[in-house]
């Protein structure tokens, strides 16, 4: 496949939709701190007190509450528009990451690292979402999965730079600066986002009879992809975890960052790849068949045993992330009404950082307890796990009509809205 095959469908896209590389490109920094602000925790909190267990727990409690919140943001965003919602949120977002850097560089009780943890995680709406339903009402059926596909391609550049440059900052300069490095591009990314009004999707008008926040997390659809999602986003809070004490223990600690780049960098690659192959099945089963991929691919973890050996392993294990992330993605799109597909979108990336709470929390606890090789076993298992959930879960997929192609899946299958 030639780069010119890759690229054009992108391209098109970008030229259909006037003010996308501004709100695209915004979305890149306002997520920029994804990354950061987990790894950053774990790095700060655990120079300030040497315990893995704890600065996972603290980092889980910052995307935990996050997780919560942030389908509370994208209802108010789907009911007031994203302009006034970002700036709310991300001012908050300022004060309380600065608050909780501070709390803990200056040894205040370790209750309040967990509140203003929380708090911060509490204040930094999905981005993700909010940039894909720009995407989605401005771009046809068939369009929109190259625009998911480059949106999670975006995800990934952020998880390639975000690590190497937390923990090289964390490690070359100081902890506290590697997390607020995320806290303040994060913030500027989102004013930057807020102000491009243009682009943002029409605010829709309550409805009574509308659809409520249980019938759309409730929705088979988005309640079959956030559960499996819960198992992937193990995976990925606890590869923050056990790769930063692997690193560690081979006496390079540097070197974590670039292995997660590594991560990322496999998934980059996938996910240009899957946004212009149109493969042959319904959304359903691509899906099905990504996670599936994804959970035999992790498997290569279990036989990590030096840097080298780990960062080869990150990179065939990364190729199963974007597709998974995307197909998942799409699907939900497919099938959710457009009133509520910010939401809808935000409940599912809630299954993923609620996984990450878990798997940063396990994980911490297994490398205290077992040491940093052998915890690789918790994300192998965690992604073993969302295979499993997927095939036992495949019948919730089956789609309310025939669901034929990617360009009339959205027109077959979405409800109307109300």
């Amino acid at each position: 496949m030639s780069p010119r095959t890759v690229f054009s469908p992108y391209a098109r896209i970008f030229a259909a939709v006037p003010g996308s590389l501004a709100f695209s490109f915004a979305g890149w920094l306002a997520r920029l701190p994804m990354p950061i602000l987990g790894l950053g925790a774990v790095l700060l909190v655990e120079d300030a007190t040497g315990s893995y267990g704890l600065a996972g727990a603290v980092a889980g409690t910052l995307a935990l509450i996050g997780s919560l919140a942030g389908p509370q943001w994208a209802r108010a965003m789907d009911r007031r528009g994203q302009g006034l919602v970002l700036r709310v949120a991300f001012t908050g977002y300022l004060v309380f990451g600065v608050a909780f850097v501070a709390a803990v560089v200056l040894d205040a009780p370790q209750w309040s690292w967990f509140v203003l943890a929380g708090l911060t995680g509490a204040c930094g709406p999905n981005i993700g979402s909010i940039v894909r339903a720009r995407w989605a009402d401005a771009l046809d059926a068939d369009a929109r999965q190259t625009a998911f596909a480059f949106e999670s391609v975006v995800d990934e550049v952020v998880f390639v730079i975000g690590p190497p440059l937390v923990t090289f900052l964390a490690t070359l300069i100081s902890p506290p600066v590697g997390f607020l490095t995320g806290v303040v591009i994060g913030f500027a990314g989102a004013m930057w986002l807020s102000g491009l009004r243009d682009t943002e999707p029409p605010v829709q008008p309550v409805d009574a009879e509308g659809p409520g926040w249980a019938s759309v997390v409730l929705h088979p659809i988005v309640l079959s992809v956030a559960v499996v999602y819960l198992a992937v986003g193990a995976v990925f809070g606890a590869m923050d975890v056990v790769v930063v004490a692997f690193a560690e223990e081979e006496g390079a600690p540097a070197l974590a960052g670039v292995a997660l780049a590594f991560y990322a960098a496999g998934s980059l690659v996938a996910g240009l790849v899957y946004g212009v192959v149109r493969l042959p099945g319904t959304l359903a089963a691509r899906y099905v068949g990504c996670v599936v991929f994804f959970g035999i691919a992790a498997q290569v973890l279990l036989a990590v045993g030096s840097l080298p050996a780990l960062i080869g392993a990150l990179s065939a294990a990364g190729l199963a992330i974007a597709p998974v992330l995307v197909s998942g993605m799409s699907l939900v799109e497919s099938r959710v009404s457009r009133a509520a597909l910010t939401e809808a979108l935000t409940w599912v990336v809630t299954g993923l950082t609620l996984g990450v709470t878990a798997g940063s929390a396990l994980a911490g606890a297994a490398v205290d307890a077992w040491g940093a090789e052998a915890a690789f076993a918790v994300p192998a298992s965690a992604a073993a796990l969302a295979a499993l959930l997927i095939l036992a879960g495949a019948p919730l997929l089956r789609p309310p009509s025939v669901e034929s192609a990617p360009a009339a899946s959205a027109q077959v299958e979405r409800p109307a809205a109300g």
